[in-house]
């Protein structure tokens, strides 16, 4: 029964994967070829179909050939024929060789009816032999020139030569003569060229990234004005890197300098360099400097490009040839090799600029590094605004609202949000947007979909309550913790039950006060669930995990520990080694498990000197998530101050809807101290 805790609790991995994206969007942009225009395609003739045909006969034909059997011996063979077991007229002398094919009737013995056996070249003693035995035969191809022998043992091999060199030869010419086709190709970019015309993205579609944003629309002014640059002495930037997490809007920032440049964009993929083939990555480093050097000025975007560019000599290999590195030597020679009238800029994008090559990030290649991080609040509303261009929204939605309650959010997660709520919107046949839906979709890709259909035994729902019950009272009762926004039981993905928070600002630091509150608060589900059941489950396994990291992240990482001080303790995260990373001595591993253990503990009673003090206050709001199943911020405050709840369960909107269909068969209404939950019906958490 794992339960997820406040959203802001998962925060130490700020790299987690999701799809990139960014303030906003359009289409993407079409291919373009290497070097416009693009040379039409060659088909394939009748004549191209013979000679493949032909050539598959040919390989056939020499490996299926007839099935013939060996005899040992020439005194066998004359005893097989003496015994008249092989057709008339069906001895056949060649050089090396008598064949001879046996009888149907006397095939018992015999695995093929060709038969052979392998003789000398002196044709008259075989010929002699069978006259004194009286019986028929024929002589055929004797060859006695050992040139013309080799000349037609070789003939297929050298047929087969002709044909390769005849398709190599053809592509090369289909290429313009030059080293491509479909041998030289591999050599060749792969990048796409793109234009202001073939682009529709533009600055106004990137939001929540305004100092990124000025960052590349200098590099944009440059390429459109130089010598307003150049006349105080200024020289063009070589390149610009784009660091940050998945989803926050790299490539889309591409896409933008793109789509406002006036100017060629070449862009590739740094896994496109590298093939099987040794040498074919710093080949095609240098066919793309060089074409872009021929359309200069313009811009290179080269995404992903740790594929390729990280630190030379860390990576664990056989000791042969490391295509990877030099495909970096190739980029590291072309970037520096620009002159300073080339107008060529580089753009690359990757989200692990620590593992990249110190060459490559030293000023003169990449001169500027710019941050593309998660947007804070007043971003997240900007891109939400530019998503919701798209859609139609509910009069009186709120976007700050939604902005606040999705910190740590990346571009790709809002835009997916919109995407969802739309979707969500048009199932239930609404005519807009409402601030519900938005909600929803936000729940459905932060914890996953709801599932109101799983049917719980009453014993496992009574203990999902009473441990969000718990979370619930304790982050009510902190100081320091984030403000509540909404609880409940309704299972959502992996997770029985959920406590939301609706944090009042952005975190970029964590104080000792906030991550000791955050602690209490994960203990306190499984204290009110123990309390409540007498019994202790796996469904506070996320809990754990999650207060044990902000144990070990307070003593390795933050320096909160008396006993440990102002050290840092977890090494180079970085580090690429097959053995632990491990800088400290036994006695140090002995303290930090002892300090975690304290912490942990500390957590623990505290959480439990709360739930036990205020436990009414644990019954009444698990007892309204049996009934309601879902309870807002409004909700829990009045249960907080001993209040009661009257607005209607889902039992009484049901029996209302029947009522109000069939008058005449009207049900008596629901007992109020009865459990309304109908047995497996979930509401829609609101």
């Amino acid at each position: 029964m794992p339960t997820s805790t406040p959203t802001q609790l998962a925060i130490f991995n700020k790299n987690d994967s999701s799809p990139e994206g960014g303030g906003g969007g359009g289409p993407q942009p079409p291919s373009g070829g290497a070097q416009p225009p693009a040379r039409p395609k060659q088909k394939v003739g009748p004549w191209l179909w013979f000679v493949i045909i032909v050539m598959g006969m040919l390989i056939i034909f020499s490996v299926m050939g007839p099935q013939e059997q060996e005899i040992t011996t020439w005194q066998q063979f004359k005893t097989i024929v003496k015994n008249d077991k092989v057709e008339d007229d069906s001895i056949l002398i060649k050089q090396g060789r008598v064949y001879a094919t046996v009888k149907q009737s006397s095939m018992m013995g015999f695995k093929h009816p060709r038969i052979y056996v392998d003789t000398t070249n002196d044709a008259e003693y075989y010929q002699a032999a069978l006259d004194e035995m009286g019986v028929p035969y024929s002589v055929k191809g004797f060859v006695k020139n050992i040139w013309t022998q080799l000349l037609i043992g070789l003939a297929p091999v050298l047929l087969l030569l002709l044909v390769i060199w005849f398709f190599i030869s053809r592509s090369m010419r289909s290429a313009g003569g030059g080293p491509g086709g479909m041998i030289g190709s591999f050599g060749k970019s792969r990048h796409k060229l793109s234009s202001k015309d073939t682009i529709s993205v533009t600055f106004d579609d990137v939001a929540g990234i305004d100092e990124a944003k000025d960052e590349v629309t200098e590099i944009v002014e440059f390429l459109k004005n130089p010598s307003r640059f150049t006349k105080l002495g200024g020289r063009i930037p070589r390149g610009v890197l784009l660091e940050g997490p998945p989803g926050c809007g790299k490539t889309l920032l591409a896409k933008a300098i793109a789509g406002e440049a006036d100017v060629p964009f070449f862009s590739i993929s740094g896994s496109d360099f590298v093939e099987m083939f040794v040498g074919v990555g710093a080949s095609r480093v240098r066919d793309l400097f060089k074409q872009a050097k021929e359309n200069s000025p313009c811009i290179i975007f080269l995404d992903e490009i740790d594929a390729v560019g990280r630190k030379r000599g860390s990576g664990f290999t056989t000791g042969g040839h490391d295509e990877r590195e030099q495909t970096l030597n190739a980029i590291l020679v072309e970037m520096d090799g620009f002159e300073a009238n080339d107008q060529v800029i580089v753009v690359a994008a990757t989200n692990r600029a620590d593992v990249l090559d110190p060459a490559l990030t030293r000023p003169g290649r990449f001169d500027r590094e710019v941050q593309v991080t998660p947007p804070d609040v007043l971003g997240r509303k900007k891109i939400l605004e530019v998503h919701s261009r798209k859609v139609k929204l509910a009069p009186g939605v709120e976007l700050e609202r939604v902005a606040r309650g999705t910190p740590m959010f990346s571009g790709a997660d809002l835009a997916a949000i919109i995407n969802e709520a739309a979707i969500i919107a048009t199932m239930l046949d609404k005519d807009a947007i409402d601030l519900h839906d938005l909600e929803e979709a936000r729940d459905k890709i932060r914890f996953g979909r709801a599932q109101k259909s799983r049917k719980i035994e009453e014993q496992e729902r009574v203990a999902t309550a009473y441990h969000e019950a718990g979370h619930t009272v304790v982050q009510a009762l902190l100081d320091h913790a984030d403000p509540l926004h909404k609880v409940t039981i309704v299972p959502r993905g992996q997770a029985m039950g959920a406590t939301f928070s609706l944090p009042e600002k952005d975190r970029y630091g964590y104080g000792k006060n906030y991550v000791e509150a955050t602690m209490r608060v994960l203990c306190g589900g499984r204290i009110a669930e123990q309390k409540k059941t007498t019994d202790v489950s796996s469904g506070a396994s996320m809990d754990i995990r999650m207060l044990t990291t902000y144990a070990r992240k307070m003593i390795l990482d933050w320096g909160m520990s008396p006993r440990l001080g102002f050290v840092n303790y977890s090494g180079d995260e970085n580090r690429e080694s097959f053995m632990a990373d491990k800088d400290y001595s036994d006695e140090t591993a002995r303290v930090i498990d002892e300090e975690i253990k304290r912490y942990t503990d500390e957590a623990y009673t505290e959480a439990e000197r709360l739930i036990e003090g205020n436990w009414d206050k644990v019954v009444a709001i698990a007892e309204a998530l049996l009934r309601h199943e879902t309870l807002q911020k409004d909700d829990i405050d009045r249960l907080m101050n001993g209040e009661l709840l009257d607005k209607p369960t889902v039992a009484d909107l049901l029996a209302k809807e029947t009522r109000n269909e069939t008058p005449s068969e009207r049900p008596a209404p629901p007992d109020e101290e009865a459990d309304p939950g109908l047995d497996g019906i979930m509401p829609h958490p609101a």
